[in-house]
């Protein structure tokens, strides 16, 4: 298994954006297709992990911070490629010399999200019918 991760060119990478995120929030999740695809994703940085040559999770942070839109094709998860996923968008936050990230946490990913260091800070909520609490990493220069 060779697992490589890369910056995704939004345009030019939308259809392996699209199959996997599609896959994940809506197909999966039964997040409406209309609160998938938003304004930011012209803007935001986006990563794409592959297996080979077969596009296989996704990520984006947001120039403020925020990490989002995170998803792992299902037959991929329990890897450490969310985790790589994150890291390597924690290394863009602080490229941008961003001092915290944050996210919005569905409730049975949080577990997941404090193993790399984040803490909650809000009560839950729901987004697209599924419990969200918000997080946050703050960072540091010092390895």
């Amino acid at each position: 298994m060779t697992i490589s991760i890369r910056p995704a060119d939004f345009n030019k990478d939308f259809d392996s954006l699209k199959t996997i995120r599609e896959t994940v929030f809506v197909k999966e999740q039964s997040v409406p297709i209309e609160l998938e695809w938003d304004e930011y994703d012209q803007e935001a940085y986006h990563l794409l992990a592959f297996n080979d040559n077969t596009a296989i999770a996704t990520a984006r942070i947001l120039k403020n911070g925020k990490i989002g839109r995170m998803a792992v094709l299902s037959s991929w998860r329990h890897q450490g490629i969310g985790s790589s996923l994150l890291r390597h968008l924690i290394d863009k936050a602080l490229e941008l010399g961003l001092k915290q990230v944050c996210l919005s946490a569905q409730v049975s990913a949080i577990p997941f999200y404090e193993r790399l260091g984040f803490v909650i800070i809000s009560e839950p909520y729901e987004d697209a019918g599924i419990p969200h609490q918000d997080m946050e990493l703050r960072l540091t220069t010092s390895k």
